[in-house]
């Protein structure tokens, strides 16, 4: 008989009148993609249970749309032990903390000269990071640093960066020089971006050993580059 990848057994099955959110996991197919979630969310549990390290790395869309408090949620619970974020990443979520509101609209901000030229995301930024190389601070602990300590914030509950800083988690920002809309800024400073997104490869680099033996390292995000 010819081998198959799939039989009936690896079907969907309803989760009946369990409602909770295992259920729904375990009545996934499978197959293709649902076996790899399936996989996903198995490792990561058996990590926590064995207390090994569940390293996150993150792109700009995965803040923008909305996923924080499912990720702050899991800090809290010590199930995440590090985040690792790009550029974009930390502008949205210094954004959403600071002023309740991200993701200017590119198309129209190419057209007429704007995009990227919000003077208060680009000098508060890039103020932390001066602060922080002087303080011998990573880029993520100097955000997560000056989120504490601004005077207002629309929505601190909803910022990764001042959530890590808070919990004691380690929390990365690891910039690309230029590539990003606050460098672009009078304030930028790239002895300051550099010095402390190094900073931060650094401690992430310290952080990857406890995904040795049964951790998980997540990368999560888009296949299209951020466009802010």
């Amino acid at each position: 008989m010819r081998p198959n990848k799939v039989s009936a057994n690896d079907f969907a099955q309803p989760p009946g009148d369990d409602r909770s959110f295992a259920a729904f996991v375990r009545a996934l197919p499978d197959v293709l993609v649902a076996r790899d979630f399936r996989n996903v969310v198995s490792a990561i549990v058996d990590a926590a249970r064995r207390e090994r390290g569940v390293v996150l790395m993150l792109g700009g869309h995965i803040v923008k749309t909305g996923l924080a408090p499912v990720l702050i949620e899991l800090m809290r619970r010590r199930i995440v032990t590090h985040v690792a974020m790009n550029g974009s990443a930390a502008i949205h979520d210094y954004e959403v903390a600071r002023f309740g509101a991200t993701s200017e609209d590119v198309a129209a901000g190419l057209k007429d000269g704007t995009f990227g030229m919000a003077d208060e995301t680009g000098r508060e930024m890039n103020d932390a990071f001066t602060a922080g190389m002087r303080a011998e601070r990573g880029m993520g602990e100097a955000l997560g640093v000056a989120l504490s300590q601004a005077p207002t914030l629309a929505n601190p509950e909803l910022s990764i960066l001042l959530a890590a800083h808070r919990l004691g988690v380690p929390a990365t920002v690891h910039a690309a020089l230029g590539a990003e809309i606050i460098h672009q800024h009078p304030a930028a400073n790239g002895a300051a971006i550099g010095d402390t997104s190094h900073r931060d490869f650094r401690r992430l680099a310290g952080s990857l050993p406890s995904i040795h033996d049964g951790g998980v390292a997540l990368n999560l995000g888009r296949a299209q580059a951020d466009q802010s």
